[in-house]
């Protein structure tokens, strides 16, 4: 098992932030397009490559959000027609996400094995998750999930924010 720690710096701009493993070295390389569109998020290893890429997808009826990994596409996020309460669903061959990911605590599933888990980590500047790898081939993969949904969060909270007159 593995163990990663995402934390976000509340005042960045750019969007740029590190992924962390248990001795706090820098595994991941997560940088976001600021005033670019489509907005996106490159996710990059410890060598520079880009090994995951999302991208909120232009000109659909409601959200939706693409994630790719090694450049395969292998998970959609995207919002479901609801009136009172915004709905989102995770779209992916074979993974499966239980739990509440909207609060992200949740366990990721492939196959019915569970592969990872993900927990927000309470009273600290900024969001802070942590990642658990079970299954140490689906770590790109927890990594660009865990930035996809706190993308989605951003991005629906930014929406949702009304201007007085």
């Amino acid at each position: 098992m593995k163990q990663l720690y995402i934390k976000q710096k509340v005042f960045s701009l750019s969007g740029k932030f590190t992924v962390k493993d248990q001795q706090e070295q820098d595994v991941y390389y997560v940088e976001g397009s600021f005033m670019r569109i489509p907005k996106s998020f490159s996710i990059r290893n410890r060598a520079g490559e880009e090994v995951a890429l999302i991208t909120k997808k232009m000109f659909s009826f409601l959200p939706k959000f693409l994630v790719e990994v090694n450049n395969r596409e292998v998970l959609t996020i995207k919002k479901e027609l609801s009136f009172f309460k915004a709905r989102y669903t995770i779209d992916a061959a074979g993974i499966e996400v239980r739990g509440n990911w909207w609060d992200m605590n949740f366990q990721v599933y492939q196959h019915g094995e569970v592969v990872g888990e993900v927990s927000k980590e309470w009273f600290t500047w900024g969001d802070s998750y942590k990642v658990q790898v079970l299954n140490e081939e689906m770590e790109t993969l927890m990594i660009a999930l865990v930035v996809a949904v706190d993308c989605v969060k951003s991005d629906q909270e930014s929406a949702s924010l009304v201007v007085p007159d």
